[in-house]
C-alpha cells in the first residue's frame, strides 16, 4: 500500500490559547487521491437536503452522506463495498497521523463553485471533549476562510488541495468559524471528508 505523507511537517494556521489549526498538504499522494474522490463520488448515495433559514426552506448548496466507522463496523448502507473500504482506509491513516479514535465521517459533495458552506462552527455538543476534527479534501481544490470571533482579526485563508489534511482542535470550535464560499471562477468538483468523536449513542 502507498504510504502518506505522515512525516510531512504541517503548517501552523492557527496556534493560541483559543484554538489550534494545521494543514498539511500531501498527505495523501496525489494518484492516491484521486482513486479515493473516483471511487467516492461513483460509490456514495449522495443526498441532497433542504434547511431552513430566515424563516424559509432552502436547499442545502451541496451533497452530503454520513457513516459511522466503529471498529465492529460493517458495511453501511448507501456506499459500495469498495467505497467503504476506502473510507476505513482514510480514517485508519488520519488517526494514526492524528492520534484521535475517530468514529464518525461526514461527507460533503461540492459540485462546482455554485456549492458552498457557510461560516460556522461544530457544535461542542456533538463531539467528544478534547477531540480534533480532521478534514481530508479530494478533487479541486477550493478556499476556506477561518474567522476569529473576536471582531477585528483577519480572516485565515486556506487553499484546500486535493490529498491535503486539515486539523482543528476541540477549542478552535469555540472560538473560530470556517467555511467555503462559492465562486464565479471555473472549478471542478470536491469531495471533503470531515473525521470526528463523536459521543456514544
Amino acid at each position: 500500500m502507498t504510504q502518506l505523507g505522515l512525516f510531512d511537517a504541517p503548517l501552523s494556521l492557527i496556534d493560541n490559547g483559543r484554538g489550534r489549526v494545521t494543514y498539511r498538504a500531501g498527505f495523501v499522494p496525489a494518484v492516491r487521491a484521486e482513486e479515493y474522490f473516483a471511487a467516492l463520488r461513483d460509490g456514495v448515495d449522495w443526498h441532497a437536503q433542504r434547511r431552513v433559514m430566515y424563516e424559509r426552506e432552502v436547499d442545502v448548496p451541496r451533497l452530503t452522506s454520513h457513516f459511522r466507522l466503529d471498529p465492529s463496523s460493517s458495511l453501511a448502507d448507501g456506499i459500495s463495498d469498495k467505497a467503504f473500504a476506502f473510507l476505513r482506509d482514510i480514517a485508519m491513516r488520519v488517526t494514526e497521523a492524528v492520534d484521535a479514535p475517530f468514529n464518525s465521517v461526514g461527507l460533503n459533495f461540492y459540485r462546482d463553485g455554485n456549492d458552498s458552506v457557510a461560516p460556522h462552527n461544530d457544535r461542542l455538543q456533538d463531539l467528544v471533549a478534547g477531540e480534533p476534527i480532521a478534514l481530508l479534501s479530494l478533487g479541486a481544490t477550493r478556499r476556506m476562510l477561518i474567522r476569529s470571533k473576536r471582531p477585528g482579526e483577519p480572516a485565515v485563508p486556506i487553499d484546500l488541495a486535493a490529498g491535503s489534511l486539515l486539523v482543528m482542535n476541540y477549542m478552535s470550535q469555540r472560538h473560530y468559524t470556517h467555511g467555503v464560499a462559492k465562486t464565479r471562477a471555473p472549478v471542478g468538483p470536491r469531495i471533503s471528508i470531515a473525521l470526528r468523536v463523536r459521543p456514544a449513542d
